[in-house]
């Protein structure tokens, strides 16, 4: 059974994805299965929490994970090291 990723999934897909390397976002956007328009929303969500900068060069743009987006990383990695989902 398909079932859908709640929005802190979907958060942490797009960090996941940052941290690794994919920093351009059109590539988050096929590493993380979402489309464009969703994935602009959360990634403006996430540079107004400060999990994420953006850098401009030219008429590109480049996304960074920051350290309160690897913090949330570590937290979440710590917490669903602790419970168990069956």
């Amino acid at each position: 059974m398909i079932t859908k990723r709640s929005r802190v999934e979907i958060y942490i897909d797009v960090l996941n994805a940052i941290r690794q390397g994919v920093h351009k976002p059109t590539r988050i956007m096929y590493k993380t299965n979402l489309s464009w328009k969703p994935l602009m929303k959360i990634l403006d969500s996430m540079m107004e929490q400060g999990l994420i900068r953006a850098e401009e060069e030219g008429n590109r743009t480049t996304y960074w994970i920051t350290e309160k987006g690897r913090n949330v990383l570590n937290y979440f990695k710590e917490a669903m090291s602790l419970i168990e989902i069956k």
